[in-house]
């Protein structure tokens, strides 16, 4: 049985843990230390630290702190890795903690982040979603059920102090060119909620006041948000610390390609089995400078789709030159108002795409004025079919079961 290397307990909060953190910094200091070859077990905190609760009430999801969000577990060193090794982490296994077989998934408020859709869903919603096994459903979907592809949304090392300044300087320089913009283009360092480990004194200090937020993922891997990277994947990772510092957390149940609801997966707390290995100069050997991931072959063996098409042209009918986030956000909107058409309320068919495994894909970027993305939405996790026929759609979904909504504050 593999020992479990970082244990939390659900009934404290994030900051009574002194072996999870919330930013990056390469003065984190190490929680753990392995040889290489080892497994072990990690357990993680849902991406909040427990902010959402279960229940039907959007109002959780409105007054999220989004400033102390992705509660990491780690960094755990490798002894040997050094800056331009690669670190091989083979996911072996994941699941929830059997005392807490539930998940969630949201949409935030506009004003408090947004998500992909955000002009037309810009309040707060929620869906509870229930584990059975390898299955899951939510009482806010009727009429869907299907398999989860467990994966840890969030997994990384530390970055070097040169690229952490060079991650600051850049996204300070983004931001600088909408100030105002709702939501922010990005997240700068934010010192007085940050969660800093078991750093002290001077060195917390400066990993508050310089480390970079946990939100999106960068050049050492962080917030990728790949749905195929359950067990049986592996990773591998630039080194820019000595020992990698390698942490983890934001556990996924399922999701769909793109995360489109921002809190867009089945978002749950529960334990991931790791193992490590090093490539020595592996960086300069392949030329790595993005992690590379190997997907498992496991996975829900969903044969049967509908491809939803989204071309360069927007809502209003504006065209836009390969522009791929149009396209894509085009081909949601086209499933969503399909799925209407029997009977769900756009914000179910909003909620759906991010957590069932629907497949975005990238499908032209070259035949100017238009890039074309498509959505392939399974259609064996519905309980009846949503195929086109002759006889045309017959609503399936019963009246008066929505997505829970809370409006903003006043």
């Amino acid at each position: 049985m593999a020992e479990t290397l970082i244990k939390i307990d659900l009934s404290k909060s994030p900051q009574e843990h002194d072996n999870i953190h919330n930013r990056w910094h390469p003065d984190v200091p190490m929680v753990a230390t392995v040889k290489p070859g080892s497994d072990f077990i990690v357990e993680c905190m849902d991406w909040t630290g427990g902010q959402i609760g279960n229940n039907d009430s959007a109002e959780d999801v409105r007054d999220v702190d989004l400033s102390k969000v992705h509660y990491l577990s780690g960094p755990i060193a490798v002894e040997g890795a050094e800056p331009g090794d690669l670190l091989v982490v083979d996911i072996l296994d994941i699941g929830a903690f059997a005392d807490q077989m539930w998940g969630f998934n949201g949409v935030f408020a506009k004003e408090n982040g947004g998500g992909f859709l955000t002009e037309h869903y810009p309040e707060a919603r929620k869906t509870i979603w229930d584990f059975n096994g390898i299955y899951t459903k939510s009482r806010h979907i009727p009429g869907v059920e299907f398999i989860g592809l467990m994966h840890p949304g969030l997994i990384g090392c530390l970055p070097s102090q040169e690229l952490l300044d060079e991650w600051n300087t850049r996204e300070q320089a983004l931001i600088d060119t909408d100030p105002n913009r709702v939501p922010g283009l990005a997240n700068p360092p934010y010192a007085p909620t940050a969660h800093v480990g078991r750093a002290t004194g001077d060195a917390a200090t400066k990993v508050a006041s310089e480390g970079a937020r946990t939100v999106p993922p960068r050049e050492h891997g962080g917030n990728c948000d790949i749905k195929d990277l359950t067990k049986g994947s592996r990773v591998f990772f630039p080194v820019y610390v000595k020992g990698g510092g390698l942490s983890m957390g934001d556990l996924h149940f399922s999701q769909g390609d793109g995360e489109i609801t921002f809190c867009g997966a089945i978002e749950m707390a529960g334990w991931i089995h790791i193992r490590v290995n090093i490539i020595k100069d592996g960086c300069k050997k392949y030329g790595v400078k993005n992690p590379i991931f190997q997907p498992s072959d496991m996975a829900p063996s969903y044969k049967k789709h509908l491809i939803f098409e989204g071309i360069s042209v927007d809502e209003s009918g504006k065209q836009h030159y390969l522009d791929a986030h149009v396209a894509y956000r085009q081909a949601c909107l086209n499933a969503i108002n399909y799925l209407t058409k029997f009977g769900y309320t756009p914000a179910q068919g909003y909620a759906l795409l991010g957590c069932a495994p629907v497949e975005g894909h990238i499908s032209g970027v070259v035949d100017v004025p238009n890039a074309c993305a498509t959505l392939w939405l399974p259609t064996e996790i519905f309980d009846f079919d949503i195929n086109p026929t002759a006889e045309g759609p017959t609503r399936k979904v019963t009246p008066g079961t929505d997505v829970p909504l809370s409006p903003d504050k006043e």
